[in-house]
């Protein structure tokens, strides 16, 4: 007996070994371009149904029976598949595997992967939005309106509000540098081209809160452009009834340029305003991004900026119905006079990168920034208040009659002329699983201010405000202000990964220093922020970011109006100021799915943010009127949700939801902040026609709350009232005309030279509502006030033409 399990246990050991001997053990990691691990990806034995994915930290390790040839299949969504055959394969191997970025056509439609997001930085695709129905032409600012916790109330305009913050709290970065918005700009018609050009743009990041210390000293949001490099020869153009634009880029290898001009004129869609004259914009943006690749380790860029917006409107006439249904009011007035806006705005930024080894590179950053405005206007009015179904006096017998009748007079010449020069140092180091970042910035910045305006109003014969039997004009503001001054800040923050048996943590804690020699304050900002992916289910992903935000005043917030005893009033500027204080607390995750064999992910976002030194203002359309002072205190509470996924086989398409509430306690009540826009609904819808695949429909569609608003020169804690909700949807429909063949052969012909050329048609503001944007206020001499509202554009339609070779 003892024999024949001696022969047995020796037969266990033959089989064991001839099996080993006949298995492959294949083991190794799969990264990207930028040796990250990509995780999730599928390794497939060719012609089986064997296989496996990588995990977190893009390991695979797999058996394979040993067989004279066996072939490898690397795949994963938004990457290029990769086959490799191993020949006469023995005992254990490895291989690792680079997989590259692509987006594969199916049918002319876009696929991509969904990312995890462990950090507050969120990363965009800004080319799923670039035939989208757009004002401004798939402006990257448009798409964030679309965002969760993301506002914007004028069609026109690029600016937007992030959880209850104001346009002015929101960093805009180009390659590293922070870049400025206009300052004198107060409506949407004033405003031309963003900064930010969309044919240059390659890569886009933004926060809504939470952000990390490398970004300034802002309380909302970070938005991070990175400007692209093109690979070869490549152009593009693109022409419409709102203007055109136009860019090319070419790649040696050594040295790169890139060139963007962009040229806007929308006096058509200004035509639909009810302020009815001649408008005669004239916007014209050119943009340039240069590089020069010294050698392996030392690289140069160049970004270069000339914008020369000049809006110049005539009026003629107005005429705008307002109030409820059973109480209509027409308000009327004949114009004279003009209005002559110039914003010219120069900028350059020259950066040196330098790798000093594989784990340490440095960029040196310098800037400037120069920007020359001038707002400049006299109109006169005539203006008639009645009920509805009167005309002024000829028909003040008829029931209800004439509410109001007078004249105005308003007036300013205002100038700025300002510059920004900064000086920086950036260093990056990683140590084992650390990867520490650090800066210095200087910056100097001087501003030139001359400012004087006025508004007279005689109603029914009276001059307002009425003091004796003197003449006196109702509102004078004048500036004469000359100030320079210096900024200095530091900051350092180490971002670390851990992969537990519970799962992968991600840790990003930094702190920042700045000082202001203006008011001589030194600011101290900590940061962190902590992302999670369960090793129970890696389909959820985990965030956690907390940190006290500073927003350090810039030149319009520490601007502090005065009132003399003669009612005169002119800009004192308040070097007691202090920064604004914001303590956030930030909740998130994100869950991706698959349904109907399609990508989805799921967002929601809980956040908390008790606000101090508040500097009260009010916002009047696009202008902002701060205190100069900080005398308030407040909080924001609010929660954000985000549906994002392929409701069109490969069509990108989203759904946000907005919740918030804001409050300040202004003058000793508590009253909602001027961006307390307690609901919003956004909606982003990407499809195709079945039978005709080159067709593309694009629809944006927007939903929220109105925001409070007050009379001119009152503030909230006086009274306050909701304009009404801001409703607009717009919808486009794109075909194109030339692209890539199903077979991927072009054909040898003219067409060859051209990636796409697509045709298409937009409707703005489908349904044709009429959007407030802001409110005139008419006074009667018993000081009787009444709010008739300023409508934004109506329905348009629109017609482009872009080519891409």
């Amino acid at each position: 007996m003892t024999n024949i399990r001696y022969i047995l246990f020796l037969l266990l050991i033959f089989f064991q070994a001839v099996y080993i001997s006949a298995q492959v053990k294949i083991s190794g990691k799969v990264i990207d371009a930028d040796n990250n691990p990509i995780e999730f990806a599928t390794i497939r034995i060719g012609g089986t149904a064997i296989g496996v994915t990588s995990d977190l930290k893009g390991d695979y390790s797999l058996n394979v029976a040993k067989r004279d040839t066996i072939e490898l299949i690397f795949n994963c969504i938004g990457y290029k598949e990769d086959i490799r055959k191993l020949i006469d394969a023995k005992g254990e191997m490895t291989l690792n595997v680079r997989l590259y970025k692509t987006s594969h056509e199916l049918q002319e439609l876009q696929v991509t992967e969904f990312k995890k997001q462990t950090t507050q930085m969120q990363a965009l695709d800004a080319k799923s939005y670039k035939l989208s129905p757009d004002v401004s032409g798939g402006g990257i600012e448009s798409m964030l309106s679309t965002m969760a916790g993301v506002s914007s109330k004028n069609e026109m305009s690029s600016q937007y509000m992030v959880r209850g913050g104001s346009y002015d709290e929101n960093s805009v970065y180009i390659n590293g540098i922070e870049v400025y918005r206009p300052q004198l700009i107060s409506s949407g018609q004033q405003e031309g081209l963003s900064i930010i050009n969309p044919d240059m743009v390659g890569n886009v990041s933004f926060s809504t809160g939470g952000f990390s210390a490398e970004y300034s000293d802002k309380m909302s949001s970070v938005l991070d452009i990175t400007y692209r490099e093109p690979e070869k020869i490549e152009g593009a153009l693109a022409l419409s009834l709102l203007g055109a634009s136009g860019a090319f880029g070419q790649n040696n290898g050594k040295f790169s340029q890139l060139h963007g001009i962009r040229y806007k004129r929308n006096a058509s869609l200004l035509g639909s305003l009810e302020s009815k004259g001649e408008y005669d914009p004239q916007f014209l943006d050119y943009q340039t991004f240069l590089g020069y690749k010294f050698n392996d380790k030392l690289k140069a860029t160049f970004l270069g900026n000339i914008a020369l917006n000049n809006y110049r409107f005539t009026p003629t006439n107005r005429s705008t119905s307002f109030g409820t249904s059973e109480n209509v009011k027409q308000f009327t007035v004949y114009f004279d006079g003009q209005e002559k806006d110039k914003f010219e705005t120069y900028f350059g930024a020259l950066s040196l990168n330098y790798k000093l080894s594989k784990s340490t590179d440095f960029t040196l950053l310098a800037s400037g920034y120069l920007t020359n405005e001038l707002v400049a206007y006299d109109i006169s009015g005539e203006y008639w208040l009645d009920e509805a179904g009167t005309n002024g006096s000829e028909n003040s017998s008829n029931i209800g009659g004439e509410l109001g009748v007078g004249k105005y007079r308003e007036h300013a010449r205002n100038r700025l002329k300002m510059s920004v020069f900064s000086l920086g140092l950036k260093g990056n180091t990683s140590i084992n699983r650390n990867n520490i970042t650090y800066g210095l910035t200087f910056k100097h910045e001087s501003i030139h201010d001359r400012q004087k305006e006025w508004e007279l109003r005689d109603s029914a014969g009276y001059s307002l405000p009425v003091i004796g039997n003197g003449i006196d004009v109702i509102y004078n503001l004048t500036s004469n202000n000359d100030v320079s001054s210096n900024r200095l800040a530091f900051f350092a923050q180490d971002s670390y990964k851990l992969l537990t048996n519970t799962g992968l943590f991600i840790f990003n804690g930094g702190i920042r220093f700045s000082y202001w020699d203006f008011n001589k304050e030194f600011l101290v900002s900590p940061r962190i922020s902590v992302g999670f992916v369960p090793a129970a289910n890696e389909r959820f992903s985990l965030r956690l970011a907390g940190g006290l935000y500073y927003q350090s005043p810039f030149y319009k917030e520490y601007r502090e109006e005065i009132i003399d005893e003669n009612r005169n009033g002119y800009i004192q500027l308040n070097n007691k100021i202090k920064s604004q204080r914001s303590i956030q607390l930030i909740m998130g995750g994100d869950y991706t799915f698959r349904a109907m064999e399609r990508p989805f992910k799921l967002t929601a976002e809980l956040y908390y943010k008790n606000l101090a030194n508040l500097i009260p203002y009010e916002i009047d359309n696009l202008k902002m009127v701060y205190s100069g002072r900080n005398e308030s205190s407040g909080y924001v509470a609010g929660v954000d949700f985000k549906f994002f996924g392929q409701f069109v086989p490969g069509t990108d398409s989203w759904i946000s939801f907005s919740l918030m509430k804001t409050q300040e306690e202004l003058n000793g009540k508590k009253v909602p902040r001027p961006t307390d826009q307690r609901y919003s609904f956004a909606l982003f819808f990407q499809d195709y026609f079945p039978r005709f695949p080159k067709m593309k429909f694009n629809l944006r569609a927007i939903f929220s709350d109105g925001l409070p608003t007050t009379a001119p020169r009152t503030t909230r804690d006086e009274a306050y009232f909701r304009t009404p909700a801001y409703k607009r949807i717009d919808i486009g429909i794109s075909y194109q005309l030339v692209g890539a063949p199903k077979n991927g052969v072009r054909p040898y012909n003219f067409w060859r030279h051209f990636k796409s050329i697509w045709l298409g048609v937009d409707v703005f503001n489908l349904f044709d509502i009429s959007n407030v944007s802001s409110y005139y206020w008419v006074t009667d001499v018993n000081n009787l006030q009444y709010a008739v509202p300023n409508y934004l554009t109506r329905r348009q339609i629109n017609v482009r033409l872009s080519l891409n070779f």
